[in-house]
């Protein structure tokens, strides 16, 4: 073998000459010795000239060069400088192997290869680069977006490519599908080559579908049933009535929170030896569902022993704290009411000015006689007086603004129940970041405290676009522009303007919520309003209702949740209608006056221009928590008007609301309102059409709009038997939509409603749906009796139209020679130029009768239910209800829906 062969190792090699370089170290020195022509000793002979042969084979073995072939973006000197081999080291296979591992670890390299010319001593690195990262493509995600998968992983354009990354990435794209519930979900990972060495990575993801609960099972239960069990926990098993529920899919921290919430459940029970043996989540083979099991021990069931108070404060007693406790010795045991008692020991102390008061309870077991004796003790405090009052964070908004909210006052005592009504009313005024809270600082010494208020201002100038449609109005259009905090003292200014089928209207506002700085709230309002004869829901009158107006507003804080307000209102008010369709002259005195039974009962009282001079006081009360969704607290108010100082209308009314809100547990939140309403008129006018109250679609649900209360019904006659002979037979059914009726309204009112919010899973929850359940109670009722019509058979009744003098008006026709019409006019005059008897204009109404129906203080009923739905397209809320209980003429509606959006 010649001494000037070049040995070569490449990558694609090195594995095999690791496992084989201990046995080919010694061959090159056997081989080189069989060349020279050395004969080998004699069995027995000493070896002189081996170590002579070997120091030669060394010297011939050193390294002289290291040379790089087919670097292109690495410097030569920066590939040598991973391997450990130097110009003057020793070649040997070992050397090259780790060579070789050292280069592989650099992952720098697509393939790389050692190869040594004995001869020269040179040691040529052969390498092939790894190519470059042209861009990262993502194929197949559509349930989880790029932008939330592509931080997720390392590999990132202009970096070098590596498969070890590339298999790291796709375990963190399967991890971050698994958080999503996606346990069948696969990667697989493709690559493009492109030209100058550039690579395109393509993601290719198979999201699969999510992975849901199949079925939970319990083990080891006796006392209460699965269901019980499984209605405590967070999650769901996958069914059709879940179908809205994100809870359906599993969730390791959500296994664990149910491993609490069945714990918490067994405490609260009286079971405190109650455990969770263990929790096991089962994937199914198919990768797409998981089996989850619980075995669990519930033990023996204690009630409470000795409970006691032992107060460390001297303003409290331990007989009266004990006494007042809500657990008592031989109830059954319940951790909820400990936490509780803890918690409201805390806030009463804290109500006394004990802010650092801390409350121990002390637990002891007596497995004997399966009772728990628990002593609560309440360790001693200094009381804490606030020592000052800090706002920090506003830039805008005025530091009085804040303060004024307050309900403590620097040097007053601590009370923990007044700090939480701050934050409360700081929080109402909607200034600031969501969920403020007042923070509570040590003082200059324990027994000071200093109170912070570290705002966060959030935009507080509104402007609102939307619109919409309605199955009371049609098509919505709202505009307004509102600043909440005038130029940071509070104040409001708002201007808006709303348009409708039936109705139109702008208006200008102002509130100074602290005139003076002291607790009198004063505002004033200047409106225009516009209503036209959809209004009253008779689409065959033109009628109108222009007012302008202005009113002013006075209120004042009587206690914390008690507020009184008093205002004036004076109105310019303008009813019209047309004329030429709508009077007549049916008294035949040659007078043309609006005529009831084309416009329509009582509003032929209501025209005409009229001040209203209204003075008004509303007293309220309200604990809720939540001005625009509460779930719980109580508002009520009381609201009395009066017409009559000054101006053309007189009349006293009463309107009184109520409403009650509680949060049922699980998510479901209830809720009670009660309203009613009367209105008495005096002087020579009886009250108004437009100010009596209505009811229906709008206010209760299941009944048309103006469905509820008296009105007068005019039934036709219909000869559908075709006897030629019109008679009691003959007249439509009541409610037939071939009838007319006049909406009359009522002086009196009552409305209750009951309704349950259902609550759903957190996705539907994103969503924005909130299902209800309802019952909707009410009536409207007391008006006077108004005369009837009845008229002629069968011939009907004809109202003629008549100009503004009181004269008849007839159709005048003008014929060519073959009696052909060529033209039409409307005269005066009963007989033509040619003699012939002129056409009288008017309105023929078929044979009917009247009928007053609805007045009855009896209760309409209705349940049924509906969704609201914050929708991208804005607000959205549908019902569907049925009338349960209702009158002879009521009308009913089971569907109606409002939409809205704003842009």
């Amino acid at each position: 073998m010649s001494s000037k062969k070049a040995k070569t190792i490449t990558a694609k090699h090195y594995a095999a000459t690791l496992m084989g370089c201990t046995m080919l170290a010694g061959l090159p020195l056997v081989a080189h010795a069989q060349d020279e022509g050395t004969t080998a000793p004699p069995p027995g002979a000493q070896d002189t000239q081996a170590p002579v042969v070997a120091t030669v084979q060394q010297q011939e073995q050193v390294i002289r060069v290291i040379a790089v072939q087919g670097a292109q973006r690495l410097e030569p000197e920066t590939i040598v400088s991973y391997i450990q081999l130097r110009p003057g080291d020793v070649y040997t296979p070992a050397a090259a192997d780790q060579a070789l591992i050292a280069l592989a670890n650099s992952e720098l390299f697509a393939d790389f290869g050692i190869a040594f010319d004995e001869g020269t001593g040179t040691m040529t690195i052969e390498v092939e680069e790894n190519p470059i990262i042209n861009r990262i493509i993502l194929e197949g995600n559509r349930r989880v977006d790029s932008d939330k998968i592509l931080p997720e992983i390392n590999l990132a354009p202009r970096q070098i490519f590596t498969r070890s990354r590339v298999r790291a990435d796709v375990a963190r794209i399967i991890e971050l599908y698994k958080r999503q519930g996606r346990f069948a979900a696969t990667v697989e990972p493709q690559m493009v080559m492109l030209d100058q060495n550039r690579v395109d990575v393509i993601f290719e993801i198979s999201e699969g579908p999510k992975s849901k609960v199949r079925q939970i099972n319990i083990i080891g239960n006796e006392v209460f049933s699965d269901g019980d069990l499984k209605d405590e926990m967070a999650t769901q098993e996958a069914s059709l009535f879940a179908i809205f529920s994100s809870n359906t899919s599993y969730d390791p921290d959500r296994l664990a929170f149910d491993q609490q919430k069945l714990r918490q459940f067994y405490l609260t029970e009286g079971y405190a030896d109650f455990r969770v043996v263990s929790a096991v989540a089962e994937l199914t083979p198919d990768r797409r569902d998981f089996i989850i099991t619980y075995v669990v021990e519930e033990g023996e069931r204690y009630k409470f022993g000795d409970v006691e108070v032992v107060s460390q404060l001297r303003d409290f007693s331990s007989e009266q704290l004990t006494a007042g406790l809500a657990m008592a010795s031989g109830d059954w045991y319940n951790a909820e009411q400990i936490d509780d008692t803890v918690e409201g020991l805390t806030e009463t102390a804290g109500a006394f000015g004990y802010a650092f008061a801390e409350v121990r309870p002390r637990i002891s077991r007596n497995p004997e006689t399966r009772t728990m004796d628990v002593t609560f003790t309440v360790a001693d405090a200094p009381r804490v007086y606030v020592e000052a009052i800090e706002i920090n964070g506003n830039t805008l908004t005025q530091d009085k603004v804040i303060r004024r909210e307050f309900r403590i006052a620097e040097g007053d005592a601590f009370s923990s129940l007044q700090v939480r009504r701050t934050t409360a009313r700081i929080n109402s005024l909607g200034y600031f970041q969501e969920n403020f809270e007042v923070e509570q600082v040590e003082g200059s010494s324990p027994d000071r405290i200093i109170l912070q208020a570290n705002v966060q201002e959030e935009p507080t100038g509104e402007l609102t676009l939307s619109a919409g449609f309605s199955s009371l109005e049609s098509f919505i259009f709202n505009g307004s522009i509102r600043q909440n905090n005038f130029r940071g003292r509070g104040q409001t200014v708002g201007v808006g303007v709303n348009y409708s089928r039936y109705s139109r209207s702008a208006n200008i506002s102002f509130t100074e919520p602290k005139l003076f700085d002291r607790d009198i709230a004063v505002g004033a309002d200047i409106y225009r309003r516009d209503y036209n004869n959809g209004y009253f829901d008779r689409d065959s009158a033109t009628y109108e209702q222009a007012t302008t107006g202005i009113g002013l507003r006075v209120g004042v804080p009587l206690t914390e949740y008690i507020s009184l307000l008093g205002r004036y209102t004076l109105n310019y008010q303008e009813i019209t209608i047309d004329e030429n369709q709508f009077f007549a002259d049916f008294d035949g005195d040659g007078v043309a006056q609006c005529e009831p039974l084309l416009a329509g009962r009582y509003l032929c009282d209501a025209l005409g221009d009229r001040v209203q001079s209204i003075l008004g006081a509303t007293l309220s009360y309200n604990t809720l928590n939540s001005r625009l969704r509460p779930t719980r607290g109580t508002s009520a108010s009381l609201s009395v008007d009066f017409a009559g100082l000054g101006g053309d209308t007189q009349y006293a009314r009463a309107r009184i609301n109520a409403a009650r809100y509680w949060n049922l547990g699980s998510g479901f939140i209830g809720s009670l309102s009660l309203e009613g309403g009367y209105i008495y008129g005096w002087g020579d006018e009886d009250v108004l059409l437009t100010e009596r109250f209505f009811l229906g679609e709008g206010q209760m649900r299941g009944f048309d709009i103006r469905g509820i209360g008296p009105r007068v019904v005019r039934r036709f006659y219909v000869d559908e038997n075709g006897d030629g002979v019109l008679d009691d037979t003959d007249l439509l059914e009541l409610g037939n939509e071939r009838n007319q009726d006049d909406a009359l309204g009522g002086n009196a009112y009552y409305l209750a409603r009951a309704e349950v919010e259902i609550p759903l899973g957190s996705g539907a929850r994103e969503l924005g749906l909130r299902p209800s359940v309802f019952i909707d109670v009410g009536s409207v009722f007391d008006v006077n009796r108004p005369d009837l019509t009845q008229s002629p058979l069968p011939d009907g009744l004809f109202i003629p139209q008549r100009d503004g003098e009181g004269n008849a008006l007839f159709s005048q026709f003008t014929r060519d020679s073959t009696g052909a019409i060529i033209s039409q006019e409307i005269v005066t005059s009963p007989i033509g130029p040619d003699g012939l008897n002129n056409t009288p204009v008017g309105t023929q109404l078929p044979p009917f009768v009247e009928e007053f129906v609805g007045d009855s203080i009896s209760p309409r009923v209705s349940v049924g239910f509906g969704v609201n739905w914050n929708s991208p397209f804005g607000p959205f809320r549908i019902d569907i209800a049925t009338a349960l209980l209702k009158e002879r003429g009521d009308e009913t509606k089971l569907f109606s829906f409002n939409v809205g959006t704003q842009f």
